[in-house]
């Protein structure tokens, strides 16, 4: 899954911050940093629709909800609704309560598209923001991963030749990333839209042209899977600063594995290959995963990865509780 900014308006954090708020952000940063040290410092959300809120005591917390809809045929209709508020939480140094206390001030704000979803992305290791998602309907549909070893020795498969495609594989790279997104559309964590192979191979043709690192694993001539990787550099108005501390980044876009290839190391193989160039000069790297998906979580904590973001969705949005 590629990485979104929904409804990330150009410039926005050059708006004034207004004084709540700004204390809010600096006592959520702090809060942030004790739950887990690889969280960046929260920063001033999009622009979009405030939403005010306070606890029993009085104790004020805010949020802002960002409505995008999407156009057809973009590589974000594959990972997403067509029609997505996200929620970003502004809440200082509370937990549970205050998000519980957000989340049914956001409920009246939300429309009843059929193809909708609302979205809060929130740190993995707040178990009572979990527990208060889970009360309003909202699910764990997906992880962002972060990894921060250095790369270890590449794995070989048997059989198994891994090398770098070139514009020649697209053929074989979308039905590679057809059969990875196929898969994941059964957890929740993809859509099977119309015209989904083109946005594919439009996506798979743009990062060849970038210069962006592809790698295909063939046995006996046959692609067998492929993995798909770039550079970010997390920087002060970036989407990456976000989810990550400042600093160059790998990012895992795509792994893909046949079925019939699965279980034999090839995914192992692959992402050896990967982290041997994504973790070369880079802090770390990082990746979304589905846990609904009963493969994901094993295999990309045995590959060093562990959760950092929980992206949590309710669909159509209008379920909220």
């Amino acid at each position: 899954m590629e990485p979104a900014a929904w409804g990330v308006v150009p410039g926005h954090r050059d708006l004034p911050v207004p004084p709540v708020t700004a204390a809010l952000l600096r006592a959520q940063s702090t809060r942030f940093a004790g739950l887990d040290p690889l969280l960046p410092p929260a920063v001033e959300p999009p622009t979009g629709e405030p939403i005010r809120a306070a606890l029993p005591d009085g104790e004020p917390v805010a949020g802002v909800l960002v409505r995008t809809l999407l156009e057809p045929g973009t590589p974000q209709t594959l990972w997403s609704a067509m029609d997505v508020s996200e929620l970003h939480p502004i809440l200082g140094d509370t937990d549970g309560e205050a998000l519980d206390a957000l989340l049914r001030a956001t409920r009246p704000l939300l429309d009843d598209a059929a193809d909708s979803s609302l979205v809060v992305t929130w740190p993995s290791r707040d178990l009572r923001a979990a527990r208060a998602l889970l009360a309003h309907g909202l699910v764990p549909l997906s992880v962002l991963a972060v990894r921060t070893a250095p790369p270890g020795p590449v794995i070989t498969a048997p059989g198994v030749v891994i090398r770098r495609a070139g514009t020649a594989d697209l053929p074989a790279l979308t039905e590679s990333a057809m059969a990875e997104l196929t898969y994941s559309s059964l957890v929740g964590g993809a859509f099977l839209r119309p015209g989904a192979p083109a946005i594919k191979r439009a996506a798979l043709s743009m990062h060849l042209l970038q210069g962006d690192p592809i790698w295909i694993a063939e046995r006996d001539g046959v692609t067998i899977g492929h993995a798909e990787g770039w550079h970010t550099d997390s920087i002060p108005g970036s989407w990456a600063e976000t989810r990550v501390r400042h600093g160059r980044w790998g990012y895992v876009n795509c792994l893909s594995v046949r079925e019939e290839a699965r279980g034999t190391g090839v995914g192992r193989a692959l992402m050896g290959v990967v982290h041997a160039e994504l973790l070369d000069r880079s802090i770390g790297s990082f990746l979304y995963y589905n846990p609904p998906n009963p493969l994901s979580p094993t295999f990309w904590s045995r590959q060093g990865y562990r959760p950092l973001w929980t992206v949590w969705e309710t669909r159509p949005a209008c379920a909220l509780r």
